[in-house]
């Protein structure tokens, strides 16, 4: 199985896995064959703390309900484009948390919300 279809399958199980390398001990995402750090080939899958501070973000009115999409730093150190939800007063360095959105056949899409909203 590849990296990218390692990572799609953990959203089955509503897992957010980032590539850890062992070699220089940082985290990187999207999923690759090679860590873009050192270079190194001996990449693991974690499982993500499932926290982060939205860095930037933008509000797209291209659709029917307009919807946000933010750049969001996670604990662990990389950055995900992803969708805010939930956000009345969305601003840049807001804690946020992972949730999930269902995508057809059993995949799942992670989305971030305020970390303070209480569920």
């Amino acid at each position: 199985m590849t990296p990218e279809e390692t990572w799609w399958e953990a959203t089955r199980d509503q897992l957010l896995l980032l590539q850890f390398c062992p070699a220089c001990r940082r985290y990187q995402h999207y999923p690759r064959f090679v860590c873009t750090g050192c270079g190194g080939h001996d990449l693991e899958f974690r499982a993500a703390a499932g926290t982060g501070v939205i860095g930037s973000f933008t509000v797209v009115h291209r659709a029917e309900t307009p919807y946000i999409l933010g750049r969001v730093r996670l604990t662990e150190g990389p950055v995900l484009l992803t969708h805010l939800v939930d956000l009345p007063d969305p601003h840049c360095d807001l804690p946020v948390r992972l949730a999930w959105r269902a995508q057809p056949g059993g995949r799942h899409l992670p989305v971030f919300r305020s970390a303070d909203d209480g569920l």
